[in-house]
Order: C-alpha cells, then sequence, then structure tokens
C-alpha cells in the first residue's frame, strides 16, 4: 500500500458503502439533496408490496439468499445442480473453483441487458430477458466449455481463454443480433478480457491450486479464513482489491481505482474522500453470490448482513415508485442520465441506506431478527421481485422509473 493510500482503500469496504449512503439519507431527510425529496412516511407502503410479495413466493419464509444462483433455476430445474451432479469432481475445492468461475464470469456479464433483449432457452424453447436471460446465456456458455481450453474439463473459465474472448463469441453466445440488441455487447467483452489479464498476471492469487483461473480466488480466500470461517465484508475486501483494475477507467485516488465509487457535492468531509460515494453494486452482488460455494466448501461464512443492499434499479425503483422518493423536478424522469451524474449517485445512494430501514420494518412486520431474515433474504424475498412487479404496474415496458444511459458494467 503506498504511504498515503489508506484514505482510498477505506472505501473499498461495505462498511464506507453504508456509511456514507446513510449519510446521504440524513441529508435528504433533512431536505437538503439537490435531486430527490424523501417520504419516510411512504416507507410502510414499500414494506407492504415487498411483504406481500415475500409470502406469495415463499409462503413458509424459507427465503433463499439473495444471489446468482436464483437466476440458473428456470421452471423447477436447477441448471447448476444438474451440472454439479454430472461432473466428477476431485474434491470440494476443485467444485468451489468451478463455480467461483461460473459465478464471477455471469455477475460480471450482469448489468442491464435493457428492454429488448430476450435469450431463447433451448431447454424450455422460452424467450427470457434481463437478468435471468443473462443467467442463461451465461451457464450455457460456460457449460459448454467456451470458457476452458481443456476439452475434457469445460466446466472452468481459465485466464488466457477469457484474455483473448472476442466480441463475436460474446455475440453468439448472447444471441445478440440488430433485431435482439443487448446493451453495450463491447463493453461487457472488454470487461472479460480485462479480467483475464488481471488473473494472469497474478499467479499468486488465482494460482494457488491450478492454472490462473477467476476461480482461483477460493484457494485465495481459504487460505485466508481463520478455522475455515470468514467474513461476508472481508469477501468483498478482497473482491474490490483483487479485481479492481477490471473495471473501466473511472475516479482513481492515491493511484487506487475506486471501481463504482462516484462524486456527489452533498457529501462533504474533511479528508481526501471528500464527494466520494461508494457503492460497489456488481461486487457486492458477487461477494452474496460466492457465499454458497463456500459453504458448500464446508466453510463457514459470518456477517452476511455487514454487506449492504444493492444500488440498482430494481431496488430503487421500488422507492421511487412506492413515493418514498420523489424527483425534485418531475421533468427529471424523462431524461437519460449518465451513470456519474449527481441524480444517479443520490438515487443510488438512498437506495442502499432505505434498503436497511426496509429490512427492519420488515423484520418487525415479521417477528424475526437480523440473523434468522438477514438482508440477503430481504433482498431475495424481497424488494428486487417488489421493485419489477410495480414497475410493470406502473409502465407497461417494465422499465425503472430512472432512465440510465449504462455502459454494461454498473447496472
Amino acid at each position: 500500500m503506498q504511504p498515503d493510500a489508506s484514505a482510498a482503500y477505506s472505501l473499498l469496504s461495505a462498511q464506507a458503502v453504508r456509511g456514507r449512503a446513510h449519510r446521504m439519507l440524513a441529508i435528504g431527510i433533512a431536505d437538503r439533496l439537490p435531486h430527490f425529496r424523501v417520504d419516510l412516511d411512504r416507507l410502510d407502503t414499500a414494506i407492504d408490496l415487498v411483504l406481500e410479495t415475500t409470502h406469495k413466493t415463499y409462503p413458509s419464509l424459507d427465503v433463499p439468499f439473495h444471489s446468482r444462483w436464483r437466476h440458473f433455476v428456470v421452471d423447477g430445474l436447477d441448471r447448476w445442480a444438474a451440472a454439479d451432479a454430472a461432473a466428477s469432481w476431485r474434491d470440494r475445492a476443485t467444485r468451489a473453483r468451478a463455480a467461483f468461475d461460473l459465478a464471477i464470469v455471469s455477475v460480471l456479464l450482469d448489468a442491464g441487458a435493457g428492454a429488448q433483449w430476450r435469450y431463447r432457452d433451448a431447454a424450455t424453447g422460452r424467450s427470457i430477458g434481463r437478468s435471468e436471460g443473462l443467467a442463461l446465456a451465461s451457464f450455457d456458455m460456460f457449460v459448454r466449455g467456451e470458457l476452458s481450453s481443456s476439452p475434457g474439463d469445460p466446466l472452468r473459465a481459465e485466464a488466457d481463454v477469457l484474455a483473448k474472448l472476442s466480441d463475436d463469441t460474446l455475440r453468439r453466445a448472447f444471441q445478440v443480433t440488430g433485431d435482439n440488441p443487448l446493451l453495450n455487447i463491447v463493453g461487457r467483452a472488454a470487461l472479460l478480457r480485462r479480467l483475464g489479464a488481471l488473473v494472469a498476471g497474478k499467479p499468486d492469487v488465482f494460482g494457488r491450486g491450478d492454472t490462473p483461473r477467476p476461480g482461483g480466488l477460493f484457494d485465495h480466500l481459504a487460505a485466508a479464513a481463520v478455522g475455515g470461517t470468514i467474513a461476508a465484508p472481508a469477501i468483498l475486501a478482497q473482491l474490490l482489491r483483487q479485481f479492481g483494475g477490471i473495471w473501466p477507467s473511472r475516479l482513481e485516488l492515491m493511484g487506487v481505482p475506486l471501481g463504482d465509487c462516484w462524486r456527489h457535492s452533498s457529501l462533504v468531509t474533511a479528508d481526501a474522500t471528500s464527494e466520494l460515494v461508494p457503492l460497489h453494486k456488481l461486487s457486492q452482488w458477487l461477494a452474496y453470490s460466492l457465499i454458497e460455494p463456500l459453504q458448500a466448501a464446508d466453510m463457514t461464512v459470518l456477517d452476511i448482513d455487514g454487506l449492504t443492499g444493492l444500488a440498482e434499479y430494481r431496488n430503487g425503483g421500488l422507492f421511487i415508485d412506492t413515493g418514498v422518493l420523489a424527483f425534485r423536478d418531475a421533468a427529471a424522469s424523462a431524461r437519460a442520465h449518465e451513470v456519474a451524474s449527481m441524480l444517479v449517485v443520490e438515487w443510488r445512494a438512498l437506495t442502499v441506506a432505505l434498503l436497511d430501514r426496509l429490512a427492519e420494518g420488515l423484520r418487525r412486520r415479521l417477528g424475526l431478527d437480523a440473523v434468522s431474515f438477514p438482508l440477503a433474504k430481504v433482498l431475495e424475498g424481497g424488494t428486487w421481485a417488489a421493485g419489477r412487479i410495480i414497475a410493470r404496474k406502473l409502465r407497461a415496458d417494465g422499465s425503472p422509473p430512472v432512465n440510465v444511459i449504462s455502459d454494461g458494467t454498473v447496472f
């Protein structure tokens, strides 16, 4: 670490995301934000919808964690469970590396697909869009061995294959055509190439138990665990540090790339991190998605609630569509906004803090605590699905209430 880089590294944590998000909410409650008004009296409306959605989907409240693994289950068929059962794993570590490979690649490809794109699923004949479609496309690409250089071992994503992945290969895998456009396919392919190059350049991290591959992070985390135990925020911290170099050129501080971190003039501090708002949405989504492979490898993951809610358009849309958040300028809802715009940064930070508030209220209604119903279950039960439901009720295409110009690497 550079002598002056501690301030930058302090932003690479779930604690920083949560702390700054709640500061943003406090400013909003004081009615001093430039783009949104906050009406906490409407929070019960959002809780009502999330409660109804959760009970409908999980009547027994046996809610799984919010993770990428949920999207590999379609019409009752668990695609990963089937591939897992058919594989001949040498040991649990081999299986975990494959699961890590799949989760990492699939999550990194999970930025918003746009309203038009669909993936035709060969197993069901259905055309599936958005996150679920992206999940199936990435899963099929993975199990076909398109990211492996070993013909007899398809369930792996190798650094050298990722580093050479062409735009056209990804277009074919995701069935992208002029009539079936996927937002920023070029940016997605470039992200995977950067991932491959970075992993290849860190054999001490990603090549401990095999040739360099994203799934080698499992061995790195296992080595850092104490007595087979690791905290969820520590998983995120490693993701942010190890994968920081793959993101497009954005903000840096003291030479440290900050990833999904942006500026907002209302969040002033007395140090070098003034006006910086970390959110780390895809990295946290990935951290949630690595919990189950770690548990399957007999590791214990603690402090899952140490991660935050995800600052993305379904969770954020829920709060606008239920009236918890309101545009100061009504015309802003009709305009397109860059990810780096203060309006989007403000909205995303408020979303993280409001998810904590909503989770508290939901647990009170259910008579449960954070241990039995952590935020990972609130999201899955949950806020993400409720955000989608209300979006479809209010807008014919189910689009979010904020039109964000995506580069394919944030939402």
